[in-house]
């Protein structure tokens, strides 16, 4: 499995950026889906982005389509969250997690490795 440790995350003003780092450990990396997802508070955890091994695949939750963009160096074992024009409601916490389902998988179940998450906070 592969160990993730997440990065980047912190108190914003709505409207400003904040790019989010998942740098693992462990055995081919370059082979897993990764994935990120998001829990406020009092709401259940949402998949939210995901980009496949070779980052030739990305997918969007309609939330944060146009706003944020996923990206990976596999070399550096890194994938990393660009997020734009934040919003208060995207405070949360935000984990990546990695899978070796085949495609785009987006529910937890299809995810073996987690991360601690990073709390995200955007301020009004």
């Amino acid at each position: 499995q592969a160990q993730l440790v997440e990065s980047g995350g912190g108190l914003v003003q709505a409207g400003e950026s904040l790019k989010l780092s998942c740098a693992a450990s462990g055995r081919i990396f370059s082979s897993y889906t990764i994935g990120w997802f998001r829990q406020a508070p009092g709401k259940e955890r949402e998949w939210i982005v995901g980009i496949n091994w070779n980052g030739g695949s990305t997918y969007y939750a309609d939330s944060v389509t146009g706003r944020f963009a996923i990206a990976r160096d596999n070399a550096k074992n890194t994938v990393y969250l660009q997020m734009n024009s934040l919003k208060p409601e995207d405070t949360a916490v935000y984990y990546c997690a990695a899978s070796r389902w085949p495609g785009m998988p987006t529910q937890e179940a299809d995810f073996d490795s987690w991360g601690q998450g990073t709390q995200v906070t955007v301020s009004s």
